[in-house]
C-alpha cells in the first residue's frame, strides 16, 4: 500500500530512485538523516567531537537538501555551495591541528537573509532592481553580523528569499518568486523573513538571521514552529542591512530551539561604530553568554499580562501617522491597520496561557491592561520623513562602486528607487502626498514627528509593567493562522498573515517568539513575550522553560514535487 501511495502521489521516479541505491548506501543516508534532522548546535558539536562526521559531510548534507527541496519551497535565493564546501574543507583541516578550539558556531551551516550584505554577493533585498545587469548592488564587504558569524565558525550555505525591501507580511519577491510554508507549501510562511524560516525549519540550515521592521522575525517564526529573537534595539548592529525603515529595523537569530537562538545571539551582540544605537549597549544589557539564562524553572513566580489592544485587533499604524495628517487620514489609517484576532488563534493562545500557568507563571487578562488607547497613541510615532536618510546611509557604506546614495542610483540606472525606501507620494498607511524627507538629527520637527510620541508610548509601557508588577507581556505572535495562497480570501489573494506586534519596533524593547502548538490542520502556532529594554536574557530563560515543559517543536514532512507549478515565478517589477 505504501508503494502504491507513493506511485500515485509522485510517479514511478520515486520508487525507482529508492530501488536504485544500494542497501548499505541507503542505510548510511538514513543514519545521517536521523542524526542531522533538527540537530542542535550542541549536538552537532558533539557529533564532530566523536568524529561521526566531518564538517564537509554535514555541509554537503544540507546542500543536498537544498538541491532536493528548494525547487518546491523556494526558500534559498542564492546557494553558495562552492564557497561553503571550501570553508568546510578548511575547517576540517583546522580541526586536526594541535590546540584547536572551535568557535561557538564552528561547522554550523547557516543562511543569511537577502537584505544583509555578504562580500562579493548581490544584496538583492528581494528586489529585481538591485539585480539589473551592470548595476548590481554587490556588497563591498560583509555586514558586521555576517563577519561575526564567520568568525564564530559558521558556514554560509545560502542567501534566503524575502519580499521586496521586506515590505510585506508574506514572502513573494520580484527577485526570486514565492516561498512556501514548509508544513504545507500552499500556505504562507509569513514575511519578511519567510525564506529564512522555511530554510531553517526544513533543515536546509541549522540557523539563520532575520530582520524585523514591524513583525518580520516574530510573525514568520510563528508560522513555522521556530524561535525568533527581536533583541533590544542596539544590542545587535543593523549596519550593512538594506533598510526598509531604519528607525524600526532590527535583526536577530532564527533557530529551531531557544538554546540555539541563545548561542547565536551571543555571537551577534556587541557594539559597532557603524551603528550608533549600539554604542554603550555593553554596559546596559544583561551580560552574555545568553546560554547562562537557559534554566529550568525560570517561569516560576513570574508575572505576565496580555495587552488588551492585541486581543481587540487594534494594531498601531505601521510607520505611524505624521502630525500633518487630516483627521480623515488618521481614521482611514487606523481602519486599514485593524487586524482582528481569529477565533482559532484566540483558542490556541488561551491553551498556551494555560501552559504558562502550569509552568508556574501568573498571566493576567483584563480589558484595562494596555487598552486600545495604547495602540491609538502609538499610531502617532511617525518615521516616514526619515526613510531616505536610512537608505542613503546604507548605500554610503555598503553600496557598490556605481552608487552610494539614492541620487547616485537614479543617475546610474536612470530610474528612482521606489518610494517605499526613499519616501514619496502616498507615504504610509495614511497615504499622505506631502511627507517631506528630512535628516532626523537636524529636523526641527523630529520631536513632534517621532521622539515625543515615542517617549510617551514608552512611558505607558513601563508604567503598566510597574503598576501590575509585571515581568513582561505575552500575546499571540500572529493574529491568524498561516494563510492559503492558492485561492483568494476575503475577496483577494492574501497579503498576510498579519500580526499586531509592530509597536515593539516603535519602542525598541526586546521580544521573543517561540512554538506553542499546532492548529487542527497541522500548521504551527506561536506566542510572543516582550519585556523591559536590555532584559534579553530573561526572555530567553522564560522561553526555554516553556519549551522544556511543552516540547512543541516538530519538523515538517517535505515534498520534492511541486504542487503549484506557477507559484514560484518572480513577480512583475
Amino acid at each position: 500500500m505504501r508503494k502504491l501511495l507513493l506511485l500515485v502521489l509522485f510517479g514511478p521516479a520515486v520508487l525507482s530512485a529508492q530501488s536504485s541505491s544500494p542497501a548499505p548506501e541507503r542505510a548510511a543516508h538514513a543514519v545521517m538523516d536521523h542524526d542531522l534532522t533538527d540537530v542542535s548546535v550542541d549536538r552537532l558539536h558533539e557529533l564532530y567531537r566523536e568524529h561521526r562526521y566531518t564538517v564537509t559531510e554535514v555541509v554537503q548534507w544540507h546542500l543536498d537538501r537544498i538541491a532536493r527541496y528548494n525547487g518546491v519551497y523556494r526558500a534559498v535565493q542564492t546557494v553558495t555551495a562552492k564557497a561553503a564546501l571550501t570553508e568546510a574543507g578548511r575547517e576540517d583541516v583546522e580541526a586536526k591541528q594541535a590546540g584547536f578550539r572551535p568557535g561557538p558556531l564552528w561547522g554550523v551551516p547557516i543562511v543569511i537573509k537577502a537584505n544583509t550584505s555578504i562580500a562579493g554577493l548581490t544584496t538583492t533585498a528581494g528586489w529585481i532592481g538591485y539585480m539589473l545587469p551592470g548595476h548590481e548592488l554587490v556588497a563591498p564587504r560583509d555586514a558586521p553580523i555576517v563577519a561575526k558569524l564567520r568568525k564564530a565558525g559558521a558556514i554560509l550555505v545560502g542567501v534566503t528569499n524575502m519580499p521586496d525591501f521586506a515590505a510585506s507580511d508574506t514572502t513573494r519577491s520580484t527577485a526570486f518568486g514565492r516561498t512556501g510554508n514548509a508544513y504545507d507549501v500552499r500556505f504562507s510562511p509569513g514575511g519578511s523573513s519567510g525564506g529564512t524560516v522555511t530554510a531553517v525549519t526544513s533543515n536546509l540550515a541549522v540557523l539563520g538571521n532575520g530582520t524585523d521592521t514591524g513583525n518580520s522575525i516574530r510573525m514568520p517564526v510563528a508560522t513555522s514552529n521556530l524561535v525568533g529573537i527581536f533583541p533590544t534595539r542596539g544590542l545587535v548592529s543593523i549596519a550593512g542591512i538594506a533598510p526598509l525603515d531604519w528607525q524600526l529595523d532590527n535583526t536577530g537569530p532564527i533557530a529551531r530551539t531557544v538554546a540555539d537562538a541563545a548561542v547565536a545571539l551571543t555571537v551577534l551582540a556587541g557594539e559597532d561604530p557603524l551603528d550608533p544605537a549600539t554604542i554603550g549597549s555593553q554596559s546596559k544589557a544583561q551580560p552574555g553568554p545568553y546560554t547562562q539564562y537557559l534554566k529550568p524553572g525560570a517561569l516560576k513566580g513570574k508575572r505576565f499580562a496580555v495587552p488588551a489592544f492585541i486581543l481587540d485587533g487594534e494594531t498601531p499604524v505601521f510607520q505611524g501617522v505624521c502630525p500633518n495628517a487630516t483627521p480623515e487620514q488618521f481614521a482611514k489609517a487606523r481602519k486599514n491597520a485593524f487586524t482582528p484576532l481569529k477565533p482559532e488563534t484566540r483558542a490556541a493562545f488561551l491553551k498556551a496561557v494555560d501552559e504558562l500557568r502550569a509552568a508556574g507563571a501568573t498571566v493576567l487578562i483584563d480589558s484595562q491592561i494596555l487598552p486600545d488607547s495604547f495602540a491609538i497613541t502609538a499610531s502617532h510615532i511617525c518615521t516616514l520623513p526619515y526613510l531616505r536618510e536610512g537608505t542613503d546611509k546604507f548605500l554610503a557604506d555598503f553600496g557598490p562602486a556605481q552608487y552610494h546614495s539614492a541620487a547616485e542610483y537614479e543617475h546610474a540606472v536612470g530610474k528612482r528607487l521606489p518610494s517605499v525606501i526613499i519616501g514619496g507620494e502616498k507615504s504610509g498607511l495614511f497615504e499622505s502626498t506631502n511627507v517631506q524627507q528630512a535628516t532626523l538629527e537636524t529636523d526641527p520637527h523630529a520631536g513632534e514627528n517621532f521622539f515625543n510620541p515615542r517617549d510617551k508610548v514608552f512611558a505607558l509601557y513601563e508604567a503598566e509593567l510597574d503598576r501590575l508588577h509585571l515581568d513582561g507581556f505575552v500575546y499571540p505572535a500572529i493574529q491568524m493562522p498561516p494563510v492559503d495562497e492558492t485561492m483568494p480570501q476575503d475577496g483577494r489573494v492574501s497579503e498576510g498573515p498579519h500580526s499586531d506586534t509592530n509597536w515593539v519596533n516603535m519602542l525598541g524593547v526586546p521580544a521573543i517568539s517561540f512554538p506553542a502548538g499546532f492548529y487542527e490542520d497541522g500548521l504551527p502556532f506561536g506566542i510572543e513575550i516582550s519585556t523591559r529594554k536590555w532584559h534579553d536574557g530573561d526572555l530567553i530563560g522564560w522561553a526555554y522553560d516553556y519549551e522544556q515543559h511543552t516540547h512543541h517543536r516538530r519538523p515538517p514532512v517535505l515534498v520534492d514535487r511541486g504542487l503549484l507549478p506557477t507559484a514560484a515565478k518572480p513577480l512583475e517589477p
